[in-house]
């Protein structure tokens, strides 16, 4: 089989050749190659993306557990900012209660009121104020004889404790003893009102001493009626709790707290059960190793219900110490590898459409590559062809320094040696030819020229003879043209032979053309021919023989009317290309066959049914003479264009 496959390359061209060749070399490594990459980044992918989830975790753990700090530090910083609000409250009453006194005492001391009186109108007013909803002003002696009292009055309370059984009355008497003029002083303690309180309320007192009438003056009120705001706090705690259960860890994963029995305190579905009994699918009792460890990651495998197989679950929990409560965040692990499937996909699908780009590219790009080697090696093989079929002028196109460029070098060297070998052959012959048709010529032209000037001469007396409704008045006319026709060619045969050197002088081409194409535009074979002149008006004079270049107007603008037979339009140009005069004509006519361009120009060559065949040659000839050059482009049905190019300076040979 390697073998037939051998051959079958071999057999192929070079430009599917190197496809065949150098695609493999180039598109398995890149397939290779993007599998290893494919590969590599996908475990990459998987490696950061299971950090990055583990990072998640573990941040939303924090998070959650800021959050429950940022509630618990919120309410108690209010607290303790509303503590001092109330404090000042209360103070600022013991302060307008004590002016009442002392505005009493001075209404004593002026002798508008006795003591007794003074006293009882501060005592009306004083219990006439109310702090909070349940809190009042009330003043008593150092011994705790309730002086004013809304419910109590007269009553002593000096050895009355509070509900931690500390004697608060003992310790105000005793530190209003002490005080200095004009301070106030506070004191906090727990007390239950038997009538309305299940429990001890927080009760604040603001006092001051009085010393003139003994009266420690008090304000008092319970803390919870002036600060506290259960409701506010209760439905902050609330929201709270349903941010935490609405926030979604992949797509099953949650957030949860527990206390350290194991209760629930948040939970999306089984808030309040204690679960510290619970298992795992492997039967560890995970919530107990929580609950012991406080903090930390753990991993357990967990069947939710519906579900036919367990799913490993990862979860980062922490210890909120102020609550005593722990803070879990957890997730399933395939969820956590989800992403990275997708990426994986992704990966594979890019890899495929890079590849087949890249294949495509690499195709393009080696395919090019082979027809950039290719081309000249077919363009030297048609060329070879070219030359097998006799176009010896046809020469290799050279485009580069390469080894292909340097074969097209040397093959147009040989070329050009064979052309000159052989132009060297055919104008020997041609001399030779040359000589022996001029000797010929001569003798001919004086042997067959006086025959023919009798047979003129004849036939012209016989032409004025008869009158031209004779019936021999044509065959007579016939013999007239035909000698002439003879004299002609005789006439061009001694031209070719004997073509004298140009008399060279500086000739204005345009104005010579524009006189040519004057005489020529009344011949036979140009009427309903439209000619166009396109001459430049800056080309300099040129070296030339002017009748001979007449000579090779007329003919060329004359081949190129018979070419169009009466129809059509004739273009004769002039320009300059370096250092050539160059003459263009260009017809509409019907053209020439490829197969005739390479004889046009040689002797006794024509297409014309009357025609001597010596026309282009003389043409070429002449054109030579003046060391120019004559081509001919053509297309069936599309027109001729001839181009000459004279040198615009004589140069001597």
């Amino acid at each position: 089989m390697s073998r037939h496959l051998f051959r079958f390359v071999n057999n192929l061209q070079i430009r599917w050749k190197l496809l065949v060749v150098v695609l493999p070399l180039v598109l398995v490594p890149l397939f290779v190659v993007g599998g290893v990459v494919g590969w590599i980044a996908y475990r990459q992918a998987q490696l950061g993306i299971t950090q990055a989830s583990m990072a998640d975790l573990d941040h939303l753990a924090h998070f959650t557990v800021d959050l429950l700090d940022a509630h618990h530090r919120q309410f108690e910083v209010y607290q303790q900012d509303k503590k001092k609000t109330v404090h000042k409250e209360l103070a600022t009453l013991t302060n307008l209660a004590f002016g009442l006194v002392e505005a009493q005492y001075r209404q004593q001391q002026s002798g508008k009121l006795d003591m007794a009186t003074a006293q009882d109108v501060a005592r009306r007013t004083l219990k006439r104020v109310q702090v909070g909803e349940t809190g009042y002003i009330y003043a008593m002696t150092t011994r705790g004889v309730l002086a004013v009292h809304i419910a109590r009055e007269g009553e002593t309370i000096f050895d009355e404790r509070d509900e931690d059984g500390r004697f608060f009355i003992r310790a105000m008497c005793q530190a209003a003893r002490i005080a200095a003029p004009g301070q106030v002083l506070t004191i906090i303690y727990p007390w239950r009102n038997p009538e309305l309180d299940a429990k001890p309320r927080q009760k604040m007192v603001a006092y001051r001493y009085f010393p003139q009438w003994d009266w420690i003056i008090a304000a008092g009120g319970y803390l919870d009626e002036t600060y506290e705001d259960p409701a506010a706090e209760r439905q902050a705690f609330t929201a709270l709790k349903e941010r935490l259960k609405s926030k979604k860890v992949g797509e099953t994963g949650y957030i949860y707290c527990m206390d350290r029995t194991g209760t629930l305190t948040v939970h999306p579905e089984t808030e309040g059960q204690n679960v510290s009994s619970a298992r795992d699918s492997d039967g560890t009792a995970f919530i107990q190793q929580m609950c012991e460890q406080r903090e930390g990651w753990i991993r357990y495998p967990w069947k939710n219900p519906g579900e036919t197989e367990p799913r490993p679950k990862i979860v980062r929990y922490l210890y909120f110490k102020p609550w005593d409560w722990i803070v879990a965040v957890g997730s399933y692990e395939d969820e956590f590898y989800r992403e990275t499937n997708l990426i994986k996909e992704r990966i594979i699908k890019s890899l495929g459409w890079i590849s087949l780009g890249v294949g495509l590219a690499a195709t393009l790009l080696v395919f090019l590559a082979a027809k950039i080697l290719s081309d000249p090696i077919r363009h030297m093989i048609e060329t070879i062809r070219a030359i097998k079929r006799g176009q010896t002028n046809r020469q290799m196109q050279v485009d580069s320094r390469d080894e292909l460029g340097e074969l097209a070098t040397a093959f147009n060297r040989m070329t050009s040696v064979l052309q000159r070998n052989r132009e060297l052959e055919t104008s020997l012959a041609q001399q030779g030819k040359m000589a022996s048709l001029g000797v010929l010529s001569s003798g001919v032209a004086h042997e067959i020229n006086n025959p023919l000037g009798v047979i003129l001469g004849y036939a012209a007396y016989l032409e004025k003879k008869l009158p031209e409704d004779d019936p021999n008045f044509h065959y007579i006319h016939e013999i007239k043209r035909e000698s002439k026709r003879c004299k002609k060619i005789v006439q061009d045969l001694l031209s070719y032979a004997r073509t004298p050197q140009p008399e060279l002088a500086p000739t204005d081409l345009n104005r010579l053309l524009d006189q040519i194409v004057e005489f020529a535009a009344n011949h036979t074979d140009l009427f309903g021919v439209k000619i166009v002149r396109v001459f430049d008006p800056d080309l300099p004079s040129v070296p030339a023989d002017g009748d001979q270049i007449r000579q090779v107007a007329i003919n060329l603008i004359l081949n190129a009317g018979a070419a169009m037979a009466g129809k059509g339009e004739l273009t004769v140009g002039t320009s300059r290309e370096d250092d050539f005069a160059v003459l263009t004509f260009a017809d509409t006519g019907s053209g020439i066959a490829e197969e005739e361009l390479g004889r046009i120009f040689e002797p006794f060559y024509t297409t014309k049914e009357r025609g001597t065949g010596l026309g282009l040659a003389i043409t070429r000839q002449l054109i030579e003479l003046h060391h120019g050059t004559i081509g001919i482009t053509s297309r069936p049905g599309s027109g001729t264009t001839v181009t000459v190019r004279l040198p615009l300076t004589r140069e001597e040979y």
